[in-house]
């Protein structure tokens, strides 16, 4: 949102809203210093937090994330993942919780690679399929650059704001796993907390069709919510070890597309054979990222 279109809404009601109004005016008047203690003052207040740090952000000021960060640390207002955290209770400050999470992945993601021989720093072209508005995105172009990142998503705004955000290449995915059509193939193919999310009819589906996006000797990292995930939630598997749930934190996408699915390390293993042949799996970490989800590495020959 623009200085002008804050200023010609209607006279703010709340002390939220004075406070961003009196930063945008100080930011015209050029007292920079003056804006960036309100407007760090805005931050603070859920209802006006996201566009304070917008405004903070794009005039660099003190306090920036960009600045402590060196991220890219634009977030767009309709990225579910940032109102996941900015609406839970346990979460007292949403923005540092939020960057801080994707930090987390990436250094997960590393450990993960360092496992089976390929390191990311050294991995030409990678895939970030189902990449939401970016909460992983912006670290993974820190660490490899725009150039050799590509991001999809079924959401297209979201695969629109990365490419403007992070200059990364992007398309769309689809909600038929066959119609996704892949502009190449990729030496990694990350899909963090997709198939923890899949109904039962996409599953199986969805691993299949992924192996097409693998380069020869390529990985595909796949994450699922394991038994740890199912405990916690007091989920039953049924007899194949699957459960899922019409319920999720998205918006943007039919529940019973993508809700909360939890699968057991069997009945990963065997789709991954029907899928990918009894070689592929090459690593698996239990419970590893987020101290949360199972992760799975596979190899294609």
């Amino acid at each position: 949102m623009t200085m002008d279109s804050l200023i010609s809404q209607d006279n703010p009601t709340s002390a939220a809203q004075q406070l961003l109004h009196e930063g945008v005016q100080l930011l015209q008047q050029g007292d920079r210093v003056g804006a960036a203690q309100v407007l760090a003052r805005a931050r603070e207040v859920r209802e006006t937090l996201l566009e304070a740090h917008g405004l903070i952000e794009q005039h660099a000021l003190v306090g920036s994330f960009t600045n402590m960060t060196g991220l890219e640390c634009k977030i767009s207002p309709e990225d579910d993942i940032f109102g996941f955290f900015a609406s839970h209770p346990s979460s007292v400050n949403p923005l540092r919780d939020y960057f801080a999470d994707g930090w987390r992945t990436l250094s997960e993601l590393l450990l993960l690679l360092e496992a089976v021989d390929q390191p990311l720093l050294k991995t030409p072209q990678v895939l970030e399929f189902a990449s939401g508005h970016g909460r992983f995105t912006r670290h993974l172009v820190k660490a490899l650059g725009a150039e050799r990142v590509t991001v999809s998503d079924v959401v297209p705004g979201a695969v629109e704001f990365a490419r403007q955000t992070f200059g990364v290449q992007g398309f769309l995915s689809a909600s038929v796993p066959e119609s996704v059509q892949w502009p190449r193939q990729y030496d990694l193919v990350f899909v963090l907390s997709l198939f923890s999310h899949l109904p039962r009819s996409t599953w199986t589906r969805w691993l299949q069709v992924l192996h097409g996006a693998v380069a020869p000797g390529g990985l595909l990292v796949f994450s699922t919510h394991g038994m740890k995930a199912a405990h916690f939630d007091s989920v039953q598997l049924d007899e194949e070890g699957f459960f899922f749930a019409p319920s999720s934190e998205s918006n943007a996408i039919d529940a019973q597309e993508y809700g909360t699915a939890f699968t057991s390390e069997d009945f990963v293993i065997q789709r991954i054979a029907e899928t990918w042949g009894d070689q592929a799996l090459v690593h698996r970490s239990l419970v590893h990222f987020w101290n949360h989800q199972d992760a799975y590495v596979l190899r294609k020959p």
